[in-house]
């Protein structure tokens, strides 16, 4: 017990001073102090209201509420603060040390820390890494085919779907090609470098054999035509693990939105070219990257706008020529046979 109210009645009944005070009901001269200074702050007056005969809700208001509004600081902008962790060599030692010169009553770093990552946990649980902007390109087809219909014969035929992904604001490029081979392969990367308009440092793809000759762990053989272009465009190819798809958890997250929210709106239509079913794809594209977050403000759009693009390396003058390298036998005659032509 606070012993208050004998406080308050000795103190302007009485006008006894703090020490004669705390040395009549054995208090500390401080405790009645604080007492005294809490009252005067509540705009209270002596006598008190017949409100505050109980002395625990006295005590509340001098001690609860005010504590609470004394001890409340100024909160971070998460929201920013997430963002601008995707720019290149933001920190979060640097951006509490802007919100601290601000705030010089704020939270301390450490409890800084821990209360952005209370709230980034809430975005997506199972998030573990953090991207920075014009770092990493993710890339895979959709598991979903989509059926183009010859005008002539109405015979269907499947068209596969690439998705790229931009892994730090999850911006999105999609198509459709009618095969999985090297060249589609290679030209749905240069479509999407210019989409993007840029390219990134690392691109991550799965492990299609169009791509990767050997995968491995450690040192996976790319196939030649792959790896040139990888360096034509001066990023860097790092294909995610054998089962391992949270190596590209954008990829794989990219392709589901894909399939739900494109090719599974676009299931009751009738495509008679690629064209056309491309056409249908990018109008929904695009109302996929401009749909604002649930969580976060802005959109894919937004923050690819924002931080990605200026992010990302140039695009060179001229977009990569497709090349086929082959290994040749010299015949007993000394000719070589490539595509049924002979060389000498």
């Amino acid at each position: 017990m606070r012993k208050i109210k004998e406080i308050l009645r000795l103190k302007y009944d009485a006008g006894l001073s703090y020490h004669q005070i705390a040395r009549g009901i054995n208090v500390s001269a401080s405790t009645v102090h604080d007492i005294i200074n809490r009252f005067n702050k509540a705009s209270l007056s002596w006598p008190l209201a017949a409100e505050f005969e109980d002395e625990k809700a006295l005590e509340n208001l001098l001690y609860l509420e005010q504590t609470v509004t004394a001890t409340k600081k100024p909160e971070p902008d998460m929201d920013l603060i997430y963002k601008e962790l995707k720019r290149k060599s933001v920190t979060l030692q640097l951006l509490w040390e802007e919100y601290k010169a601000l705030n010089p009553d704020g939270y301390q770093y450490s409890y800084f820390c821990e209360r952005f990552n209370k709230w980034r946990a809430k975005l997506n649980p199972v998030l573990r890494q953090v991207y920075r902007a014009g770092e990493r390109n993710e890339v895979d087809y959709a598991g979903q085919t989509m059926q183009i219909t010859d005008p002539d014969t109405g015979k269907t035929y499947d068209a596969y779907i690439f998705v790229s992904v931009l892994a730090s604001t999850s911006y999105t490029y999609a198509e459709a090609v009618l095969s999985v081979d090297l060249k589609s392969w290679i030209a749905s990367h240069v479509r999407a470098f210019e989409f993007f308009g840029g390219v990134t440092e690392v691109l991550v793809p799965d492990n299609p054999k169009t791509g990767v000759n050997h995968p491995c762990r450690y040192e996976p053989e790319l196939n030649r035509t792959y790896e040139e272009m990888a360096s034509y465009y001066g990023t860097a190819v790092i294909p995610a693990r054998v089962k391992r798809p949270r190596d590209k958890p954008n990829a794989e997250n990219g392709v589901l939105i894909v399939e739900r929210r494109i090719i599974a709106k676009l299931r009751n239509r009738t495509f008679f070219s690629l064209a056309e079913l491309n056409q249908a794809i990018w109008a929904e594209l695009k109302l996929l990257n401009e749909k604002p977050f649930q969580k976060l403000d802005g959109s894919r759009a937004s923050l690819y706008e924002e931080f990605e693009k200026p992010a990302l390396k140039p695009l060179p003058l001229k977009p990569f020529e497709y090349a086929v390298w082959k290994k040749l036998t010299v015949n007993i005659d000394y000719h070589v046979i490539c595509e049924a032509s002979h060389f000498t």
